[in-house]
Formats: structure tokens, sequence, C-alpha cells
């Protein structure tokens, strides 16, 4: 009976911690339904496979997505830059690893311009060795972590939306509406 105990603990121990730790199946986001309909809003310069990722996470978490003039909330992604730099060099000064990272800003208001999360850029970076004999192979290793990279920021963007809750938001709603009256037509911020 003890040794059955003893075996089994481990395994209770880690049930015990990846439930109370929040741990959650990827693409189930975590999206209150406060949030809803939101509108996925993509700068220029924003690759769109990016933009479509984070609609399909969405969707994916049965949040309603839907085009920005239908839309209570605005889930805005901007300013996207994605470097690419040496991280190892080999003895014959060639690249031997490269580290690739991609930054995006992104912002929440609602429809009457009540911002709900400030501009807060988000990154992701992900480093992968380079072969100069077998260029084809890593320009496709290089898409598929553009494509992962793409995956998790997101994953982050999503996370963000977590604390969107009606109470949070109904605060949210509260604090610009105090802050509008205490800058009246007489008073200069």
């Amino acid at each position: 009976m003890l040794t059955t105990i003893t075996r089994r603990a481990p395994i209770l121990l880690l049930a015990g911690l990846i439930t109370g730790c929040g741990f959650q199946l990827r693409g189930a986001a975590p999206v209150s339904a406060a949030v809803q309909p939101l509108a996925v809003v993509c700068g220029d310069a924003l690759p769109l496979t990016l933009c479509q990722t984070v609609e399909d996470q969405l969707r994916l978490g049965n949040v309603k997505v839907v085009e920005r003039s239908k839309a209570d909330y605005l889930l805005k992604l901007s300013d996207f830059r994605e470097t690419r730099r040496a991280s190892a060099i080999t003895r014959n000064a060639v690249a031997a690893e490269y580290t690739l990272r991609q930054r995006v800003t992104m912002s929440v208001i609602t429809a009457d311009q009540v911002p709900l999360v400030a501009d807060q850029e988000i990154s992701s970076s992900e480093v992968y060795q380079y072969d100069a004999t077998n260029v084809l192979a890593k320009q496709r290793e290089q898409d598929t972590l553009t494509e992962t990279l793409n995956q998790r920021l997101a994953q982050q963007i999503i996370f963000r939306l977590t604390p969107l809750t009606d109470a949070r938001i109904k605060a949210l709603r509260n604090d610009a509406s105090q802050a509008g009256k205490n800058q009246g037509p007489d008073k200069q911020p």
C-alpha cells in the first residue's frame, strides 16, 4: 500500500500543479465574451499571415470576429518588425546561427475610442543554425520559424485580452469618463 502511494504521489502532485497553474490546451483562447464582437485591425506593414493567425486563434476560442464597422471592440495591430541577425560566427567569420525576432504593437479600444489596453509591444524570437551548403533547406526552415513566431505572437496577443472582463471594461470606461470630466472645457492637460 505504501509503495502504491509513493508511486502515485508524483502523478498526483503533477496533476495538482497543472490544475493550479491555470494550464490550458493550445488553441483554446481564454478571451472573455465581454470583448465581443471584436474586429482585428491590421496595419499596412503587418504580414497577412500574422493577422490571419490572430483571427483564426480568436475564432478557435469562440470569439465573434467581425468587420470593423460592426465591432464593439477593436484589436489594433501595428508597427510589425522582423529582424534576423547572426548570433554565432564560425572560425571563418561566417554566420553559423541566426536569431529571428518578430515584434508587433497591439492595443484594444472600444468602438467609441475608450482605450482598454494601451499600446504594448509583443515579441517572440527563435534561434536556428545556418548551413551555407544547404541554403534551400535553411530557407524552408526560416519560413517554418516565421510561421511558428506568428503563432506565438498570436497567442501572446490573445493572452493580453484575457483580463478584459465585463467588470474590468466597466471600470476602464468609468476611469475614462472621470478623466474626461476632470479635463473639462476650461481645463487643459
